[in-house]
């Protein structure tokens, strides 16, 4: 156990390190949420009447917005995978005697990491407006969609093994990000839109994890949807962990 763990302490402070050098991908990461605030937000204040003030859109927005960054936060694994191959690094990796799941969770600590700063950074600038902030509440919400970030990140970087290619990677996560988040609920409350529509999205992992975001940004901790949450984030993560261990075990060996 102590050696796996040390493994995965030298490649994700390996990959942290490449994070670090391309500051450029972290900055652009920060850019969208910041500009869905800024251009977006403002849009939500007429939707009910009378008129939302900021600090109210704000409240109701940036739980979603948190899931969108824990979401894209993983998703440029495939890419970084694709790199790998192509520069020749898994074939070094192949001779290794390091655990495969050792290099699956550097990548996806990685990834964990990077959503944590990208969002308390969201996070700061948000309350400067009038969001509030409750730390036990933000706290396990952090935890839930760090939780969900790692989903993603392993099954993005095991479609970069399986494809081996930029192109194929591309648009598996292309033609499914958009009906995700758009079924999650993290622009517009699903409760908006139409019975068949808020059937759709009882089947995408990515709405309980928006359900109990916007729970837990309130400050209701002892909540269903909330327990939603945990427990289907988990399970769908403990899933993808596991398939991505084998895809691992399979193409670096």
């Amino acid at each position: 156990m102590m050696q796996v763990i040390r493994e995965t302490n030298i490649f994700f402070v390996r990959k942290l390190k490449e994070s670090v050098r391309q500051i450029a991908w972290i900055i652009s990461g920060l850019m969208t949420p910041l500009m869905y605030i800024l251009l977006f937000s403002p849009l939500l204040k007429k939707i009910t009447y009378p008129a939302m003030g900021t600090a109210e859109v704000l409240d109701m927005f940036i739980p979603g917005i948190l899931v969108l960054m824990a979401f894209g936060s993983g998703m440029g694994a495939g890419w970084i995978m694709v790199f790998d191959l192509q520069s020749g690094v898994i074939e070094r990796l192949r001779v290794t005697p390091a655990s495969r799941f050792a290099m699956l969770m550097g990548n996806v600590l990685k990834d964990v990491v990077t959503f944590i700063v990208q969002a308390i950074l969201v996070l700061i600038v948000s309350s400067l407006f009038g969001y509030k902030i409750h730390i036990i509440g933000t706290l396990l919400q952090l935890l839930l969609l760090s939780i969900l970030t790692m989903m993603v990140s392993a099954w993005s970087g095991s479609l970069g093994l399986i494809f081996k290619d930029v192109g194929g990677v591309a648009s598996v996560i292309t033609s499914l990000q958009l009906p995700l988040t758009l079924l999650a609920g993290i622009l517009l409350p699903i409760s908006f839109g139409p019975k068949w529509l808020q059937m759709l999205a009882y089947i995408n992992p990515l709405y309980y994890g928006v359900e109990a975001s916007k729970k837990l940004a309130e400050g209701s901790i002892i909540n269903q949807s909330v327990l939603m949450g945990f427990i289907v984030i988990v399970i769908v993560t403990i899933i993808t962990l596991i398939w991505s261990i084998r895809v691992y075990d399979k193409a670096i060996s």
